[in-house]
């Protein structure tokens, strides 16, 4: 805007007006929208990785058996800080190996060359020519996935836990009706487990949106990078409008927005709660069956 064109010329409500509005702080508005897309991407993924794994859990075939169990316990075994870290480098450099061996077959060089690691220009990930908005959408989805296979291990121990807690009774039952083993679980367990898993699986919830500003250390920039930039920032080259240490009121209105999506999370795993738990043979669907009577 003209108005904001000379920051010197400006006091009071128009200077903060303009300081509101510039690039980076736009830059800042669109990263809430980041962490956002993080969780509407991550919980899904990583219920979906926790499914699996369960499963895998309770099968009565050894190998894929031994396969849950060590997913669980190994992920939910090593610090979320060095499994990001490590994971995210791992997972890089494994696409572009795979990249490596499919388009550049007849490379001689050794892909390990010291600490480097080193392929062929066709197999990097991104190109090295491609748009800066693709490193970063590249960045942001290798980082998601990390945190669907994490989060997906604890979810996977809910999950079985919640397998379990099934009455039997009704398992037997099914079986006396003439219900196949897959049959009894589709029908039966995985219906019914939803209403023991959502405690655990809501605990999981609220630690997934605590654990978003990890993604600062992944190198997207997401409102820690921006919040610390934009508060503590004090030098003309990052901004034209140069202030004191404001970073108490950045993390100030980012404790607001967590705490904000933390008590939307509890008023809809309350009501999901209540859905799931109606007709059940519950504490919650007990209660419920009480107070229609």
């Amino acid at each position: 805007m003209e108005r904001c064109a000379d920051p010197a010329s400006l006091e009071g409500l128009a200077w903060l007006a303009c300081y509101l509005t510039t690039g980076k702080h736009l830059a800042l508005y669109w990263s809430f929208g980041t962490v956002l897309l993080l969780l509407a991407i991550t919980a899904p993924t990583a219920l979906l990785f926790g499914f699996g794994g369960a499963t895998a859990a309770r099968s009565r075939i050894p190998p894929l058996a031994w396969l849950g169990k060590g997913y669980i316990a190994v992920v939910r075994g090593v610090p979320d800080i060095a499994f990001f870290l490590f994971f995210v480098i791992a997972l890089d450099q494994g696409f572009e190996y795979v990249r490596h061996l499919w388009l550049c077959p007849d490379w001689e060089q050794p892909i390990r060359q010291g600490n480097d690691f080193l392929v062929c220009q066709q197999a990097k990930l991104p190109l090295g020519n491609a748009p800066q908005w693709v490193h970063e959408v590249y960045g942001f989805l290798v980082a998601a996935l990390t945190f669907a296979i994490v989060f997906g291990a604890f979810a996977a121990n809910v999950l079985y836990g919640a397998m379990r807690a099934v009455p039997h009774a009704q398992v037997e039952t099914a079986e006396a009706y003439g219900m196949s083993p897959r049959q009894t679980f589709w029908r039966i367990t995985v219906p019914q487990m939803w209403v023991y898993a959502l405690p655990g699986l809501g605990n999981l919830w609220m630690v997934l949106v605590k654990a978003t500003p990890l993604l600062f250390l992944l190198g997207v920039e997401d409102i820690v990078y921006w919040a610390r930039e934009l508060g503590g920032t004090k030098t003309p080259q990052f901004t034209d409008y140069p202030h004191g240490d404001w970073r108490m009121w950045y993390f100030l209105g980012l404790l607001v927005f967590y705490l904000g999506l933390t008590r939307v999370s509890e008023i809809g795993i309350a009501r999901l709660m209540g859905r799931l738990t109606k007709g059940q043979a519950t504490a919650g669907g007990e209660r419920q069956r009480k107070a229609g009577a």
